[in-house]
Formats: structure tokens, C-alpha cells, sequence
């Protein structure tokens, strides 16, 4: 069977090694716009790194009437979990020589000040609870929560009334470099073939059922032919899915959301002095991608501190990409539930404007709230971050991401963002289910499924404290995360 992946990213990457692990046979090429593996979205300065299991983002325990929702983060950590059961199998197998690479252990930490203290104290109560949470800790006391993030808590005055919680078994994510050795794996150990610099302008099916993929790759116009295609291109899935006459493609928009961080390189001293990820409240009206944070990040044997994001509104389907390419994406049926997006979420639309011509100055007086003093402490410098497209589905804005497959099982894409990376191969493999089902039916499949994920159930992982703890264990230890 032939597979056609567009999109080299940590998605588009983890598809492609999860299918030929399973699958040795399968015959899967891998096309890829820019010139190297992770290059997009997943590149470290891309996104914050953060690996996302729900400890420190308020976003995922929403309050509804002082009632908090944890639902969505215990889905969230489960399956971080199945995602880090796959990285631990690379590292046991020798894909990736050192898990120090891309994965660090640092603290998460969330920080609120009046009047938001009770609603993290009822969250507290309600998350550890949970054996998934079973050791954050909650603390009111200035010098306590100075121990666990110095940078966020040394310039405030002691009487300033906070409060926080704290996980230590949180994890710092270079998410660029774990696609680039992943991908150096699929090619020279399971035989996928990645073609960069290569554009996919347009997806059809042939009169005989299979799907024919038209590129741009080096000048040149090359067509491929795919049974099964799978497309994990970010915002660039959106014209994709646009142009393949499939029947639901009308039922989906893109609006695209921009970002800008902070940056600010620090030396190994300093580092170890804040070794976290600290996230705050976002503003009213602002996205979920939009939550303040002051992180710690390691990519390529160096520091740095990031804090943001800023948020902009351009019209760009992907960085690096022009205006062109997304308004070209548009069809007259998007513009209803475009202008309903706009219309119902003004205040999202104005904040997202506002943020765009934020200038330096601004950038540092919402870092000094955040972490008073520490504008001037170290030498920060603006940066550009990776485009998301957030879905609009049937006239709504969606803040997640969203797994569409064709009736027949030949076609499938994510669209959407957050979580993203951090569970990527929980959801890789969901997809895999989908498209390639009869892979899994075989004994040695189910054999390397198991070598892979010694538990990828979610509900057992949620239901069964012993089951969790022995799992996490052990993968945390291969990942080099201690308690």
C-alpha cells in the first residue's frame, strides 16, 4: 500500500514512524515544503515547549459558577502520557541516543493574585485529588512560592498577596529536535522517504480511486499517487482540504492566529536557579494560546528565558508563507462563518489587532508586571513565533484540534492547535486507526503496539491509580524525569 504524508512536521513525522514501526511493508513518503524535518511549527521558537499534561494551564480546568472542570485536563495528561510511553520506546530502541536531546525535566508552576486565589485553591483541591496530580502542591506563602520561581517573585513586594501550585515532574520540550532525530530514524532505519522542498498545490482523486498529490518541488511540477493520504501540515491543511472536492470541506474555515515571545539567553548558574514554566491568567478576551508564562528553555545546549506570548492576527496560513496563500484558500461559502467569527467574537478580533502593533516597550511593561525587575535583569530581545490557524467548524470557532477522515478511510487531516506536539503521538495513532486499520488486526502489530505503549488506554490510565503509576514510573525513568 502506498502513503502519501504531506507535511514533515512533529505530526506529519510521527505518523510516518508509528505506521512503518507497525507496518514494515507500507510504502510511505513523506513531502515536505521547507528544507528540513521540524522545521515549522515544531522548531523550538516556534512554540513555547512546554510538554502539555494539564499541571499548569488554567485554560484546560475551566470555571463555570466557582465549579471547576477537570475533564479535559485529565484527557490532556493521559495522553502526555501515552505520547511520552512512544519517546521512551525511541530512546530504549537507540532512535534517539540521549533523551536529553529534546526532554527536560522542569518544574510547572501556575501563579494568581487576587481575586483569582480561591478559584486555584479550588482547583488545587479538585486536581490532586487525582492521582495524576497526586503531588502538586499549593502554597500562599510569599517565600515558599520565591523557592519554587525566583525570577517571577523577586521584585514583588512581600505583602502582595499571591498564590501558586507546583509540579516538579514537568517537562521542558525541544519539540524540533525530537522531528529531526525521528526523522532520521523513519528514513535510514524503516525506509520512509522524505521529499523537502517540495509544495503540494493540489489533492484529487483519479478516476480509479487512488489520490493524485500535484507539487512544486525545485521548480519542477511532480505528481505523486497515494492510496491512503494523510495530510499533518498545520495551517497549510486548510487550502489542502479545500481544494479535494471532498464533500465536508465546506463545513471548515481557517482563522489564523499569530505570536511573539520575549527572549532572553541565560547561563547555567541562572538556569538552575529558575528551572521552570511558569503560567499566569490570561487577559479577558484573550485565546487560550494567549496565557502568560516566564519559561525555562534549553535548545541546543543553551538557555534561555522566554516569557509571552504576544499575540498577532495575520493573515498567514503558515510562517514564512505570504497573505496570498491564505486569502487564496478562502471560498465564497467561508465568508459567512467568517464574518460570524468576527462578528460573535469582536472582542477576540480587537485584542488579537491590538496585540499586532504591540511595540518592545509594551512587551516589557507586561513582562515587568509578570515578573517585576526582570526587564532589566537580562538582555531581552523580541522574536517571532509560529502561525497557528484555529478552526471555525459549522460557523464556530474551535480552540482545539480535530481529526477529519473521509467517508471511505483514504483521506485524513488534523486541523486545530493546542495541546498539538505534546500529544502528537497519542494522536497520530488515533489517526492511524482510522486510515490504516487492518495494520492493527495483525499479531505482530499488536506485538509492537505493545512495545510502544504498554498502556495507551486512556480510561484505564485515568481509572486505575496502580496501572498509571507503574507506567509513568517507568517511562519517566528511561526519559531521565525523577520524583
Amino acid at each position: 500500500m502506498n502513503v502519501i504524508i504531506i507535511g514533515a512536521g512533529i505530526m506529519g513525522t510521527t505518523f510516518a514512524t508509528l505506521a512503518k514501526e507497525l507496518a514494515p511493508n507500507l510504502d510511505i513518503t513523506i513531502l515536505e515544503r521547507l528544507e528540513g524535518a521540524g522545521a515549522g511549527n515544531s522548531w523550538a521558537f516556534n512554540n513555547a515547549g512546554t510538554g502539555h499534561e494539564a499541571n499548569c494551564e488554567l485554560n484546560y480546568t475551566p470555571v463555570d459558577e466557582e465549579v471547576i472542570a477537570v475533564e479535559k485536563a485529565l484527557k490532556i495528561h493521559a495522553q502526555f502520557n501515552v505520547a511520552k510511553q512512544f519517546w521512551a520506546y525511541l530512546v530504549e530502541k537507540g532512535a534517539i541516543k540521549d533523551p536529553q536531546t529534546f526532554i527536560h525535566q522542569t518544574k510547572h508552576c501556575t501563579i494568581v493574585s487576587e481575586p483569582s486565589i480561591e478559584q486555584l485553591k479550588l482547583r488545587f483541591k479538585e486536581m490532586s485529588a487525582h492521582h495524576f496530580f497526586e503531588h502538586m502542591r499549593y502554597s500562599e506563602d510569599f517565600e515558599e512560592i520565591k523557592s519554587w520561581i525566583p525570577y517571577t517573585m523577586e521584585g514583588r513586594p512581600t505583602h502582595e498577596k499571591m498564590a501558586a501550585t507546583v509540579i516538579e515532574t514537568g517537562t521542558d520540550v525541544n519539540f524540533g529536535a525530537l522531528t529531526e532525530q525521528m526523522a532520521a530514524h523513519a528514513v535510514n532505519d524503516l525506509g520512509v522517504k522524505i521529499e523537502y522542498g517540495t509544495h503540494v498545490k493540489r489533492v484529487h482523486r483519479s478516476p480509479a480511486g487512488t489520490w493524485l498529490v500535484e507539487t512544486e518541488s525545485r521548480g519542477s511540477a511532480v505528481q505523486y499517487k497515494a492510496d491512503v493520504l494523510f495530510v499533518g501540515a498545520g495551517g497549510g491543511a486548510f487550502p489542502i482540504l479545500k481544494r479535494s472536492h471532498l464533500p465536508f470541506r465546506r463545513r471548515f474555515a481557517g482563522f489564523p492566529v499569530g505570536g511573539r515571545f520575549l527572549q532572553a539567553p541565560i547561563s547555567e548558574e541562572q538556569a538552575r536557579h529558575y528551572s521552570a514554566k511558569t503560567y499566569g491568567k490570561a487577559k479577558v478576551g484573550a485565546p487560550p494560546m494567549s496565557v502568560p508564562h516566564l519559561d525555562l528553555r534549553l535548545v541546543d545546549g543553551k538557555y534561555y528565558l522566554l516569557f509571552g506570548p504576544f499575540a498577532s492576527f495575520k493573515p498567514l496560513l503558515e510562517k514564512g508563507r505570504g497573505v496570498l496563500d491564505y486569502l487564496s484558500s478562502i471560498r465564497l461559502h467561508d465568508i459567512p462563518s467568517l464574518l460570524s467569527v468576527a462578528l460573535e467574537h469582536f472582542p477576540l478580533v480587537k485584542y488579537l489587532v491590538s496585540e499586532t502593533f504591540k511595540g518592545k516597550q509594551s512587551m516589557f511593561e507586561e513582562l515587568e508586571s509578570f515578573a517585576p525587575g526582570l526587564s532589566k535583569k537580562f538582555d531581552w530581545k523580541p522574536i517571532q513565533a509560529g502561525q497557528r490557524v484555529q478552526i471555525i467548524k459549522d460557523g464556530d470557532l474551535q480552540m482545539g484540534t480535530e481529526i477529519v477522515v473521509s467517508p471511505d478511510e483514504s483521506f485524513g487531516t488534523l486541523l486545530g492547535a493546542s495541546p498539538g506536539a505534546s500529544v502528537s503521538p497519542e494522536v497520530m495513532l488515533r489517526c492511524l486507526e482510522q486510515l490504516l486499520p487492518t495494520i492493527l488486526t495483525k499479531d505482530e502489530a499488536r506485538k509492537k503496539m505493545k512495545e510502544m505503549f504498554p498502556e495507551d488506554d486512556l480510561d484505564t490510565l485515568i481509572n486505575d491509580p496502580d496501572r498509571y503509576r507503574e507506567v509513568r514510573d517507568a517511562v519517566n525513568e528511561r526519559l531521565g524525569i525523577a520524583d
